[in-house]
């Protein structure tokens, strides 16, 4: 018999400069944005993904792994594996991966046409983006999908 335990789950979009956040639960199937951590010289600001960490109470992680068109991994494929584990130590939590191939293109066609239906009134900075790729990551996790 399946497990009825409700999950929620929180998503990464790791970057350089930001790290996309996205949360949801295995409940409504369904991802939300969250405000982006900036990632510097210095590394992510673990204080911001702390706070994320703290107010939502996941149960899981995903983080996107980065890959090129053609399957191989991607230029942040160390960096963002690097990144996973260190959640994975800081926190305690479990840690899964997902494929992101495009998240961020599909991210911010999304965002494109909420602005230009309306539903959507501020303009799109690189920070929604991010966000917006973390939770297509997230709902392709919700969709079955794994690295």
């Amino acid at each position: 018999m399946p497990s009825t335990k409700v999950l929620t789950v929180l998503a990464f979009d790791y970057g350089r400069k930001r790290i996309g956040i996205a949360t949801g639960d295995t409940l409504t199937a369904t991802a939300g944005p969250r405000p982006a951590a900036s990632c510097g010289a210095t590394g992510p600001d673990w204080a911001a993904i702390e706070r994320e960490v703290r107010s939502l109470q996941p149960h899981l992680f995903i983080v996107g792994a980065p890959y090129n068109a053609d399957g191989s991994p991607g230029a942040l494929a160390n960096d963002a594996s690097a990144f996973a584990a260190e959640l994975q130590r800081r926190f305690g939590i479990p840690v899964e991966r997902v494929d992101e191939r495009w998240s961020s293109l599909q991210a911010n066609e999304r965002l494109k046409t909420q602005r230009a239906s309306g539903e959507r009134r501020r303009r799109i900075r690189k920070e929604d983006i991010d966000s917006a790729a973390a939770a297509v990551i997230l709902e392709r996790w919700l969709a079955g999908e794994h690295a």
